[in-house]
């Protein structure tokens, strides 16, 4: 049985920009390989600069790659038709003050040729998701930056894509505000969307994520599933149940043969996802 289609698959994408600078070209990705399966949630984590918007972008088709490919669900990314299945919330969305939550939704539905009493569901059904029923009537321009980032992410959703897309879901937003959208990505997950998300919140990403990348100076210097990735290769760790002190100090020796003492869990100890980052974006100017 082969393996399913990946959701995203991004095959050593290079985006090169004129600078104004004598002209020089600019390259803000070098050779990125992203490969995203269904129902997956990806992180791409990076500093500012390192090529996580631009990596975004081409996926999106807004920019053309200058080499690689990019695919959402095997449709080339430049073509329109490769969208039809993608929502997006860009880091700083804009909507249109004047209206409410609900008549927002209702414009982007119809955006997307939705009418009628399947709209007014959807629209229900998004604004109870996002937690936002209560200010459904309230207009965009007096709600917090929470509240917007929230109903962005409702618009992405309002088509029941099978792929999010997030740029700083979180961006300044507040810690409730920032736990609400965290736990909405988990919803998202538990449905089966697919989310790729990029974000400087490491603690975030680490909550959420299945697989991260670790982008930087726009080449992938570190990738895969989380757990792998924050496990410390050289170390081991065993965790014992109702160990006396004793036992603690001799427990190379005893742990096989004492009873009453039980191994809950071994394996590789985990560092945290903010070390390994730093770790990987410190190691020098030789990349």
């Amino acid at each position: 049985m082969t393996d399913p289609t990946p959701a995203v698959e991004i095959r050593n994408l290079v985006k090169d920009f004129k600078t104004s600078f004598r002209r020089q070209m600019l390259r803000a990705v070098d050779d990125v390989s992203i490969r995203i399966m269904p129902g997956e949630v990806y992180g791409l984590i990076g500093p500012n600069g390192s090529g996580k918007s631009t990596t975004m972008k081409a996926l999106l088709g807004l920019v053309a790659p200058t080499a690689g490919t990019c695919a959402i669900f095997g449709k080339d990314s430049l073509k329109v038709d490769s969208r039809n299945d993608v929502g997006f919330l860009p880091e700083n969305p804009y909507f249109y003050k004047h209206l409410s939550g609900a008549e927002t939704l209702r414009f982007y539905g119809k955006l997307c040729g939705l009418r009628g009493k399947l709209l007014e569901n959807r629209v229900s059904e998004l604004l109870a998701l996002v937690d936002l029923e209560s200010a459904r009537d309230r207009r965009i321009g007096g709600y917090s930056k929470g509240m917007l980032q929230r109903i962005g992410l409702a618009q992405a959703l309002i088509q029941e894509p099978r792929l999010v897309i997030l740029d700083e879901p979180t961006a300044g937003v507040d810690p409730i505000g920032s736990r609400q959208i965290r736990d909405l990505i988990m919803k998202l997950r538990e449905r089966g969307i697919t989310v790729f998300l990029c974000s400087h919140l490491l603690e975030q990403v680490q909550e959420v994520c299945d697989h991260v990348g670790i982008i930087f100076r726009g080449r992938m210097v570190k990738e895969g599933r989380l757990e792998d990735l924050i496990a410390i290769e050289d170390q081991t760790e065993i965790i014992l149940k109702d160990a006396s002190p004793e036992l603690i100090s001799q427990i190379t020796a005893l742990v096989g043969s004492s009873a009453g003492t039980s191994i809950i869990r071994t394996g590789k100890p985990r560092t945290t996802l903010e070390r390994l980052f730093l770790r990987e974006t410190t190691k020098g100017d030789d990349r």
